[in-house]
């Protein structure tokens, strides 16, 4: 090319003006032929719809377009991927300045030691609260009674872990196990899993709730003996039977002095079974206070249900039907003589006003 381009400078100045300016042209086309031509031309796709050049017979077709001057091409030899990908490996990479989790974080979370308990009390309305407060948006609660503190001790909190949902950042894991409420070592397990933890329970009469319980345990089994004789050593004389289970768990105040030892007063919330029948968003209302929560859950949730004599959460957009609690919610209660209901009242009536003085509130159960 150059040894052409020498000679035809032997004879320019005989050329015309026109003349010249073919030659400019003829030259400046050798030279694109020259200096694209290894690197453009000779880089065919193998395929017969991929590539950007066409041959047929001796001529050659440059097919202008945007995907030509931007791809690479996909028939490079082995070499050079190896070469790109060791390229592409020492680049340096651009991170924001906080880094994004995993996509199964943002879309599952993770599981979580409990942030929430609801410690008690059976047969006061435990399952309410738990049913109620799920439907937060902030809140995450296992399904079932874990047990762990009372029962499962010994199979580890990783265990424990594992039994609880998936959570957000921002979300609470709860569990509700109304037994550890009555169960010695339960507070101080806690305490040794999180002292930050916050505890729910839910309290109820102590009669009524007595009653409740008996009224579970005989559907149950039929053949159970009548309350009264499970109630008292000796009716007449007005002696209650304290070991019975259904009359212990009553003994609030005995309960929750084991609580404070390992617990500030501050750190356990204490809901009306009464009121959360008569006024469900008010007692949720506090439960959300109380777990630092938005109020989210209000009165537009709930509706009475005349049938079960229990609120019931309303109808989701997604459901065809009310979300209401169990059969054995809302059973009618045995009916119990009279007499001995009131020897029980007289019985709780010293533990009540002990009770009302510790947490500072009057359940006014008489």
């Amino acid at each position: 090319m150059v040894l052409l381009f020498s000679r035809l400078l032997l004879f320019s100045h005989r050329l015309r003006g026109a003349s010249i300016c073919l030659l400019s042209l003829f030259l400046s086309y050798l030279c694109y032929s020259a200096l694209f031509s290894d690197s453009t031309i000779m880089h065919k796709s193998a395929g017969p719809t991929a590539g950007c050049h066409r041959v047929d017979g001796a001529k050659r077709r440059l097919h202008k377009s945007i995907s030509c001057l931007l791809r690479v091409d996909s028939s490079s030899s082995g070499a050079d991927e190896r070469t790109d990908q060791r390229r592409a490996s020492a680049a340096p990479i651009l991170k924001n300045d906080t880094p994004s989790p995993p996509m199964s974080h943002l879309k599952f979370g993770n599981k979580k030691l409990p942030k929430a308990i609801i410690v008690g009390v059976k047969k006061g309305g435990t399952r309410a609260v738990l049913e109620f407060i799920r439907i937060h948006p902030d809140v995450r609660a296992a399904g079932t009674e874990t047990h762990f503190f009372d029962r499962n001790y010994a199979r580890g909190l990783e265990w424990y872990r594992g039994l609880m949902p998936r959570t957000l950042e921002s979300q609470i894991t709860m569990e509700k196990t109304p037994s550890y409420f009555v169960t010695k070592e339960t507070p101080r397990r806690i305490s040794a899993m999180s002292q930050d933890v916050k505890l729910i329970v839910v309290v109820r009469d102590p009669v009524t709730r007595a009653i409740s319980d008996y009224t579970q345990t005989f559907s149950k089994a039929p053949d159970l003996p009548s309350f009264q004789k499970l109630a008292f050593r000796n009716q007449s004389m007005g002696v209650v039977d304290m070991s019975w289970n259904a009359i212990r768990i009553g003994l609030y105040a005995l309960h929750l002095e084991n609580w404070l030892r390992y617990f500030p007063l501050a750190q356990i919330h204490f809901v009306s079974g009464e009121r959360l029948i008569t006024d469900p968003a008010g007692e949720l209302a506090r439960v959300q206070d109380f777990l630092g929560l938005k109020r989210i859950v209000t009165d537009k949730h709930f509706y009475f249900n005349r049938t079960k004599g229990f609120p019931c959460l309303k109808k989701p957009e997604s459901s065809g039907s009310p979300r209401c609690l169990g059969k054995s919610k809302g059973r009618t209660h045995v009916q119990i003589d009279r007499d001995a209901i009131e020897q029980l009242r007289d019985f709780y009536r010293p533990y009540n006003d002990k009770f009302y003085e510790m947490v500072g509130h009057d359940f006014k159960w008489e």
